[in-house]
C-alpha cells in the first residue's frame, strides 16, 4: 500500500471509470437511474469483459485471459 496522497492505489479504478465514461455514458441521457444501471451492467458484462482488449493483459480481453490462466493452473 502506498502512503496517503499517492495515486497508485486508485489507478486501476480510475482507468476503468475513464473508459466507462468515454466509451459509454458520455453522450447518453438516461431517463431513470435503473436505465443507467442496466446500461452500465450491459457495458461491463457484454463489452468490457468479453470484447474490449486490455493492454495490461497482453491485449486480451479479461474473459480470455482468465480462461488461459485456469488452463495454465490445471497443467501446473
Amino acid at each position: 500500500m502506498s502512503r496517503i496522497g499517492d495515486c497508485w492505489d486508485n489507478a486501476v479504478a480510475e482507468s476503468f471509470f475513464g473508459s466507462l465514461k468515454q466509451e459509454r455514458v458520455q453522450w447518453k441521457n438516461y431517463q431513470t437511474r435503473y436505465e443507467a444501471q442496466q446500461d452500465v451492467l450491459q457495458y461491463i458484462s457484454m463489452f468490457y469483459n468479453s470484447h474490449r482488449l486490455h493492454s495490461y493483459l497482453g491485449y486480451k480481453n479479461p474473459n480470455q485471459y482468465e480462461a488461459e490462466a485456469v488452463i495454465i493452473n490445471k497443467v501446473a
